[in-house]
């Protein structure tokens, strides 16, 4: 299954009116709302979805970030004019952290006809593609989630999975190490779990790495096609998204522990790990 699509094709699909659903998911962690800078650009026929609103639940116990309603999800899709056989495709402002999670929701809620603009906006727009701030008005869709069509982990699985399989922690290096922590209780990682940078898996532009490369990355990380079980966790499940859909760029299947570090240190029960080492 297809997972990225570059902004040639997507032109592509555009010129010769194959136009999929596009979805602007552009956010900033504490900044501004993205529809600021929606409203002040974006693809012709995007329409703004909020990560925050659509995307997650409110934060608590189970993380900053958690599984949204899916009511609330469904509403969000239907209004952005997702059909049950739509081809979508999600984009952000080109980190690939918010489209990532968009694309692994829709895929965690059944839908299977969706890919990550490669690079986001900024390849978008050094390609030639143009901008417009004339509003998108599709016609509502009949999206129908049909939740848990991806695996999730639990806190239980991914401390079991850490032990038992490949546990990869996508966070920037010096907050698995435990030196830094700017969000959470306390700093450091999930006992047995592996430093994997979302960072790795792009180039300079922001765009994926060739599947190649992906491949040799999470293979010296101990993940290799068919070699056994893959999660992934982060901060609160966002970065985390970007990290699966890496994986699947290089044919490799992971779940996603979607509390992740945010809901994970929140209970000063759990085992902390620090430093480089897996522990």
């Amino acid at each position: 299954m297809d997972t990225i699509i570059s902004a040639q094709e997507l032109a592509a699909d555009l010129h010769q009116g194959a136009a999929p659903v596009i979805l602007d998911v552009r956010y900033e962690r504490g900044g501004p709302s993205g529809r600021e800078a929606y409203e002040a650009g974006h693809i012709a026929g995007a329409v703004y979805v909020d990560l925050e609103a659509d995307l997650a639940g409110p934060p608590g116990p189970a993380g900053r970030h958690p599984l949204p309603d899916t009511g609330v999800f469904e509403d969000a899709m239907r209004r952005a004019g997702v059909r049950r056989d739509s081809r979508v495709v999600v984009h952000d402002g080109g980190q690939g952290w918010a489209a990532a999670r968009a694309w692994w929701i829709l895929r965690w809620a059944g839908h299977g006809e969706v890919r990550v603009l490669d690079g986001g906006l900024p390849a978008w727009t050094a390609a030639g593609g143009e901008l417009t701030t004339r509003g998108a008005a599709p016609e509502p869709g009949d999206f129908e989630a049909v939740p848990d069509s991806l695996p999730v982990l639990s806190a239980d699985d991914a401390a079991a999975l850490a032990r038992t399989g490949v546990l990869l922690d996508a966070r920037a290096a010096e907050r698995y190490r435990g030196e830094v922590e700017p969000l959470d209780p306390v700093g450091g990682h999930i006992p047995g779990a592996v430093s994997a940078p979302t960072a790795g898996n792009v180039t300079a532009d922001g765009t994926f790495r060739p599947t190649r490369e992906l491949a040799r990355r999470f293979a010296a990380l101990g993940v290799t096609e068919g070699g056994g079980r893959v999660g992934v966790y982060c901060g609160s499940g966002v970065s985390a998204a970007q990290q699966v859909l890496a994986l699947a760029v290089a044919g490799i299947d992971a779940a996603l522990y979607v509390g992740s570090w945010s809901e994970w240190s929140a209970d000063p029960a759990r085992p902390v790990a620090t430093g480089p080492l897996p522990g």
